[in-house]
C-alpha cells in the first residue's frame, strides 16, 4: 500500500501563478488593454500638449504628466479590481478557487501584483508623450522616486477596488467605480491644478486620497513640496480601504459559503 504526500507550494510562488493567469485573462481582451492605456494619454494629448504655455514649461509639464499618471493608476486599479473582481465572482470557477486549501492570500496577492504591473504599463504611453511632446523632464533620482511611488499610489485604490468588487454585482460595480473615480480625480486636482481651486475646495481636496497621491507624486518628480499632512492622509485612507476590503471579502465569503 502506497501513500501520496501532498506538498503545498510557497505563498509567493502561488501568488505569482495567480498574477500570471490574471494578466493573461486581461491580455485576451484587447479592448480592456487599450482602454487601460489610452484614456490618460488622450487627456494629456488633448488638454495639456496643445497649451504650449503649459507644455513648454518644464516644471508645469512634469507636474501635469505626474498628476495624469496618478489618474492612470487610479483608473487601472478601480476598474481592474472593482469591476474585475465582481465579474469573477459571477463565474462558476470562482467558488472552486475559493475552496482550494491554499486560501485566499495567494489569490489576493496575485491580484495586487497584477494591478501594480498594469499600473506601470498604463504609464508607458503617458510618459512617452510627455517626453517627446512636452518639456517635461526628470533627473535619474526623480525617475527612481516616481517608480517607487507607483505601488504607493496603487495600493489604496486597489484596496478600494477590492471593497467594491466583493461587495457589489458587476453591473453595480461599473456604476460605482465611475461615480467614484471621476469625482475623486477632479476634486483631487488630477485634471485641474489645485492652485486654481477656490479656498473651500482646496481645503476639502487635501482630505482626499487622490489629492494626497497627486501632491506626493508631483513632489517626487519636481521637488515641489506636498502639503504637510499628505502622507498621513494617504496612509489613513489606505487603512480605511483595507478594512473595507477585508469586511467585504468576509461578508461575501459568509454569504456564499456558509
Amino acid at each position: 500500500m502506497s501513500t501520496t504526500t501532498l506538498t503545498t507550494r510557497p505563498f509567493w510562488a502561488l501568488a505569482v501563478v495567480h498574477a500570471k493567469f490574471q494578466f493573461l485573462e486581461t491580455v485576451r481582451i484587447p479592448i480592456a488593454v487599450i482602454g487601460n492605456l489610452l484614456f490618460p494619454s488622450l487627456a494629456l494629448l488633448f488638454f495639456v500638449i496643445p497649451q504650449r504655455a503649459v507644455a513648454d514649461d518644464p516644471a508645469i509639464a512634469t507636474a501635469a504628466v505626474a498628476q495624469l499618471g496618478v489618474f492612470a493608476v487610479m483608473s487601472t486599479c478601480l476598474f481592474s479590481f472593482g469591476v474585475g473582481v465582481s465579474e469573477d465572482r459571477a463565474m462558476p470557477f470562482d467558488p472552486f478557487l475559493r475552496t482550494l486549501p491554499a486560501g485566499a492570500g495567494p489569490r489576493l496577492m496575485g491580484r495586487v501584483l497584477n494591478g501594480v504591473l498594469w499600473s506601470y504599463l498604463a504609464l508607458v504611453p503617458l510618459v512617452l508623450l510627455g517626453a517627446f511632446l512636452t518639456a517635461a523632464t526628470v533627473t535619474p533620482t526623480q525617475a527612481l522616486a516616481a517608480i517607487v511611488m507607483v505601488p504607493a499610489v496603487a495600493v489604496p485604490f486597489l484596496l478600494l477596488g477590492l471593497a467594491i468588487g466583493y461587495r457589489l454585482s458587476s453591473k453595480a460595480a461599473i456604476a460605482v467605480v465611475q461615480a467614484t473615480l471621476f469625482p475623486l480625480a477632479f476634486a483631487g486636482g488630477l485634471f485641474l491644478p489645485p492652485e486654481a481651486f477656490p479656498a473651500w475646495l482646496d481645503a476639502i481636496s487635501k482630505l482626499l486620497p487622490s489629492r494626497a497621491a497627486r501632491d506626493l507624486a508631483v513632489q517626487a518628480v519636481t521637488g515641489y513640496e506636498a502639503y504637510s499632512f499628505a502622507l498621513l492622509v494617504l496612509l489613513a485612507w489606505t487603512a480605511a480601504f483595507a478594512a473595507m476590503a477585508v469586511t467585504a471579502y468576509r461578508r461575501d465569503e459568509g454569504r456564499r459559503f456558509h
